[in-house]
């Protein structure tokens, strides 16, 4: 969840630095920190950190703070207060070893003890330092030799970067469970936690899999393992370009990536849906036919937006497919003990492919040997990496920390599974020829919302003084009302709540008031009087009510009019325009609207 990025090579490496932090920002905002192999004043390591945003770090650099080698972090904190103090890098007692850390260390509080018990004074609260301590402690003759001793003591979740003065021509980095970056450049190297950070500098990239090291020098590279033995990681070329990144003249990322959509969803159903046979073609599946027609169940797995999305896909495949399938917080599953079923088809859902309990829970699966597809945004991520196939949801780089695009994004590829699951099984052509007329129409459909948004924010500014809102919806409308729900909360600070429509008179129906409206989904669908009934109880109890539709409804005070698809696509039109109201929403409340407090986008961390 936080950010990390490094430099060898000739330029000056400060610059670089803050440049590659301000991409990585959303990745963790509390603190930034860099250090660098300094020439000045006999070399040795410099270090200047600081709360808050890369812009405070920036301020504070001396002038005096040139160097060719380095690393830096942007944090968001686990261990210890948001503060100059806990702000990565962290040092050894001797001021000679400099480390950055994404991840936890599980067993920080025992080795904290024993290193303290041997005389060692801690600067901060941090999990990390201990980390400093035990490199800088060991008696290795070579870097990488140090950091392998250090790491065989510690049991949890790293990616790291490590400097020490005495060895100013390499920076030796490490991985487990959280992502390491190499950019491979002419006669300089990178390192990151993200490609955001390298895509300005360089396209080839080399992915580390967790166990595995590297040693950065200014013209070469080498990988192997946390015990030694030597590994073959080759580049591979980023698909993105270095403007991806940029804001394209939007005030927020936000904005910017809820306008991509069309565009979006355009390049997610590009080259991949085949007339001829009314169906898709997902090549990454590697599931063949009679292995589909074998699947008995469908466990989607994901956290956060992913998991709503797979909510959503869990329907799509229920009533294309007619395969039972449901989706549950993979934060959960992995805790559980859960009976894997070598008939079940376990689908896991990230956006950056790197989400620690998806990927954790993954990896658990695989080990009872389930079949597990994976369906992410980026590519040779981790899950990508340790799933069995699936489908890459083609978004594009999503920056914000809430997630927009990418949502909608995987919604569609679960559409695209599901027909394709829907025609190897019982589905007709009839239906895969109108459900593929209804994935080609989407792309104008979600222009045609997006051009109502001035609407939108008139709305968002009337309702923007609620102090908590409601968000229902019935069977297709409920994950839409969830997401509705997680945006505005996560974004806006607005409290929310989102129940099933049939479920509010059992027991929600209490919190009805004026000063609490009610957001309500109300598709075009054999629902539509069972959701009118509802909007009649509420109104009975005097609550304002915001209807998103397919039509004018008279019982909401006001109605967000969508446009009609086909009823098993329709709940991916009708969560766009509450993007928006959740985005105008904090604008009017003067929110940060790309970096929400306490949270980060890339959840990396338990």
């Amino acid at each position: 969840m936080c950010g990390i990025v490094g430099y060898i090579g000739k330029r000056d490496v400060a610059p670089l630095l803050l440049e590659g932090l301000q991409r990585l920002e959303y990745r963790g905002y509390d603190s930034a920190g860099i250090a660098i192999h300094s020439k000045a004043g006999g070399g040795g390591l410099k270090t200047a950190k600081a709360k808050g945003r890369v812009r405070e770090l920036e301020s504070l650099l001396p002038k005096r703070f040139a160097g060719n080698t380095g690393i830096a972090h942007t944090r968001w904190a686990t261990h210890g207060a948001p503060n100059d103090v806990n702000a990565h890098p962290h040092l050894d007692a001797e001021g000679k070893v400099a480390v950055v850390h994404n991840g936890i260390i599980d067993n920080a509080d025992e080795l904290r003890a024993k290193l303290a018990a041997d005389g060692v004074e801690f600067a901060s609260d941090t999990d990390t330092e201990i980390l400093a301590h035990l490199i800088g402690r060991s008696q290795a003759e070579k870097l990488e030799e140090k950091v392998r001793q250090a790491l065989r003591l510690i049991e949890g979740t790293y990616g790291i970067a490590v400097l020490h003065a005495d060895f100013p021509d390499r920076i030796v980095v490490a991985r487990n469970g959280s992502p390491v970056v190499l950019g491979i450049g002419e006669r300089e190297m990178f390192v990151s936690s993200d490609v955001a950070a390298l895509v300005s500098h360089t396209r080839q990239v080399v992915t580390l899999d967790d166990g595995e090291m590297a040693t950065l020098k200014a013209d070469d590279y080498r990988t192997y393992t946390t015990e030694g033995s030597r590994t073959s990681a080759a580049p591979t070329t980023v698909e993105w370009e270095a403007e991806s990144y940029d804001m394209g003249g939007h005030d927020t990322y936000m904005h910017k990536e809820i306008s991509e959509q069309a565009d979006a969803v355009d390049r997610v159903l590009r080259g991949r849906i085949d007339d001829r046979f009314s169906t898709v073609h997902l090549g990454g599946l590697n599931l063949d036919a009679r292995e589909a027609r074998g699947v008995r169940r469908v466990k989607i797995l994901g956290c956060g937006s992913a998991y709503h999305a797979g909510q959503i896909g869990a329907q799509l495949i229920e009533e294309l497919a007619r395969i039972p399938a449901d989706a549950e917080p993979a934060s959960e599953f992995r805790y559980r003990n859960a009976v894997v079923d070598p008939d079940t088809l376990y689908i896991a859902v990230s956006q950056s492919g790197e989400t620690y309990d998806t990927l954790a829970a993954v990896q658990e699966l695989k080990r009872k040997g389930a079949r597990v597809l994976g369906v992410v945004n980026v590519v040779g991520s981790a899950i990508a990496r340790e799933t069995d196939g699936g489908v890459y949801v083609h978004a594009g780089p999503e920056v914000c920390v809430v997630s927009t695009k990418c949502f909608t994004n995987t919604a569609v590829a679960f559409a695209l599974l599901a027909l394709h699951l829907g025609r190897i099984r019982d589905l007709s052509v009839a239906d895969g020829k109108r459900i593929i007329a209804g994935l080609r129409k989407l792309p104008e459909q979600i222009a045609e919302v997006l051009r109502g948004e001035e609407d939108i924010r008139k709305l968002a500014a009337e309702y923007a003084d609620a102090k908590s809102m409601m968000f229902v919806g019935r069977v297709r409308g409920y994950p839409v009302a969830r997401e509705a729900s997680l945006k505005l909360k996560e974004v806006s600070y607005v409290h929310a709540e989102a129940y099933p429509a049939s479920e509010l008179k059992h027991g929600p129906l209490a919190l009805i008031e004026p000063a609490v409206p009610t957001v309500a989904i109300v598709p075009d669908d054999d629902l539509l009087e069972k959701n009118r009934a509802t909007l009649e109880e509420i109104k009975a109890r005097s609550g304002r009510i915001l209807a998103v539709a397919h039509q004018e409804q008279d019982k909401a005070d006001h109605t967000i009019v969508v446009p009609k698809n086909e009823v098993e696509l329709d709940p991916i039109l009708m969560g766009v325009p509450l993007q928006l109201l959740a985005y105008h929403s904090a604008l009017a409340l003067g929110r940060d609207i790309d970096k929400p407090r306490n949270l980060a986008k890339s959840v990396t961390v338990e």
